[in-house]
């Protein structure tokens, strides 16, 4: 009977070996170049406003960005900033992005809620007045906040570009459950739904959300062409300002840094050098 049991268990612990070895994984994000990378990089302004407009047009009507205000976008190293106006408030493109949308407000004599134009000194309005009406209207699905979704996610702006550039038809074999799409770049696991060998599962996972960008669906100022390609590329560097809007000023206080303490460093030597010379150790 022990024996038994044993071979049972050993059955058992097989063949959830062989279930944790069929369970899938995302693919790797695509090899993608940005300016901003590396310890010199810096962003690069007419991406980050392409960015911005691929989320303004496309990616804001489903998902929020409550820690970003409209005057984050007129600051130094923001996708509008312009050195004549130091101050982002008193920026006039940045006025003119803000006063196109609606925000909510109370009228101050008669204590109504009301909509009026929004300014620079307001947060990026929210897609829906909250999360069960975010919910109710993505099929029970809750579209994440993106202020800091670059740095929430593993891979950063890669896994993004990758995501939003990466759907595709499913493969032969794998049923995609009502409501939801298969991008290989998605974490999850497919392999229950997956009819093939499970020696082979395809990678990645499902989300609620379909493909967002298209060819010209987003037409950029600075003449770009607009393929699926540049708009996902571009978001992800905006989205990657939005999570770390001081990098630019990171990096610079950080080689003045490291500046000043090689010359400290030298300076402490050159010290030691000369007050113990003479002293015999």
């Amino acid at each position: 009977m022990l024996r038994k049991g044993l071979t049972l268990a050993a059955l058992g612990l097989a063949l959830m070996a062989g279930q944790a070895q069929a369970s899938t994984h995302p693919e790797e994000p695509k090899a993608v170049d940005y300016a901003f990378e590396g310890p010199f990089g810096k962003f690069d302004k007419s991406q980050l406003q392409r960015g911005y407009k691929v989320y303004r047009e496309v990616c804001s009507a489903c998902h929020s960005m409550n820690l970003l205000y409209f005057r984050n976008l007129g600051q130094k190293g923001g996708p509008f900033f312009d050195p004549k106006y130091p101050n982002p408030n008193n920026n006039p493109y940045v006025k003119a992005l803000a006063a196109d949308l609606q925000v909510n407000d109370i009228d101050s004599e008669t204590g109504d809620a009301i909509k009026r134009p929004a300014t620079s000194a307001d947060r990026f309005p929210a897609p829906f007045a909250n999360d069960a009406a975010a919910r109710a209207s993505n099929g029970g699905a809750l579209p994440p906040d993106l202020s800091v979704i670059a740095k929430a996610r593993e891979g950063g702006p890669a896994y993004i570009y990758s995501l939003l550039s990466g759907y595709g038809e499913p493969p032969a074999g794998l049923t995609v459950p009502p409501g939801q799409h298969y991008n290989p770049y998605m974490p999850g696991d497919v392999s229950p739904f997956w009819s093939g060998s499970h020696d082979h599962v395809p990678p990645g996972g499902f989300l609620a959300m379909p493909p967002q960008l298209a060819d010209g669906k987003v037409t950029f100022d600075d003449g770009t062409k607009s393929t699926i390609d540049q708009q996902a590329k571009d978001v992800a560097a905006f989205l990657a300002w939005a999570a770390e809007p001081k990098l630019e000023e990171r990096k610079t206080f950080g080689l003045g840094a490291m500046i000043y303490l090689l010359i400290f460093t030298g300076l402490l030597y050159a010290s030691y050098r000369r007050i113990w010379r003479n002293v015999a150790h």
